[in-house]
C-alpha cells in the first residue's frame, strides 16, 4: 500500500470527523437533517470527503471507493432536495432518510477497506478485496445499515413529526 498523501490525510481526518458528527446527529435527533446544525455540518463535510475521494488514485484508476464517493455525492444532493422540496409527498421523509443514512455506508465501506489494507503498517490485516475478514465487515456494516434504516422507518411511520 502506498503512503498516505497530504490529500489522503485531509480526506481521512475529515471523513472520521464527518462520521463522528453524523453519529452525534443520529443520537440527538434520530435522523440526519440539513435543518439541524450537526446534520448540516455532517452533510457538508461528507460532500468534501466524497469529492476529495475522486482525486485519490493509489489503486490504478477509478475503483469501488471512487464509486462510493459518487454515490455519497448523489445521496447528499438527493436527500437535500427531497428534504427541502418534499416533492414525493408522504414518501419524502423515507426517501430523505434512505439518502442521508446511505451516506454512512458510503463512508464506512471504503474506510474499513483502506484501514484493513494499511494497518498494522508492516503486516496489514488483509491483502485482497476478497479477504473473508473484509467481506464479513461489509456484511456487518450493511446489516447495521438495514436495521438502522428499519428503525428510522418505524419512527417516521409512528411519529410523522420526527421526519
Amino acid at each position: 500500500m502506498p503512503a498516505i498523501s497530504f490529500l489522503g490525510w485531509v480526506h481521512t481526518i475529515l471523513g472520521i470527523s464527518a462520521l463522528l458528527i453524523g453519529f452525534y446527529s443520529l443520537a440527538k435527533y434520530r435522523f440526519i437533517k440539513a435543518k439541524n446544525l450537526s446534520g448540516e455540518i455532517y452533510l457538508f463535510t461528507t460532500l468534501i470527503v466524497a469529492i476529495s475521494s475522486l482525486f485519490i488514485y493509489h489503486q490504478g484508476g477509478f475503483g469501488p471507493a471512487h464509486f462510493m464517493g459518487v454515490l455519497a455525492i448523489l445521496a447528499v444532493l438527493v436527500g437535500y432536495v427531497v428534504e427541502k422540496k418534499r416533492i414525493f409527498g408522504i414518501l419524502s421523509p423515507y426517501l430523505e432518510t434512505i439518502a442521508y443514512t446511505s451516506t454512512f455506508l458510503f463512508h464506512v465501506l471504503p474506510a474499513i477497506t483502506d484501514g484493513l489494507r494499511r494497518l498494522p503498517p508492516n503486516d496489514p490485516f488483509i491483502n485482497s478485496f476478497e479477504d473473508p475478514l473484509l467481506l464479513n465487515f461489509f456484511l456487518l456494516f450493511t446489516s447495521m445499515y438495514i436495521v438502522g434504516l428499519g428503525i428510522q422507518f418505524i419512527l417516521i411511520f409512528r411519529n410523522k413529526h420526527l421526519a
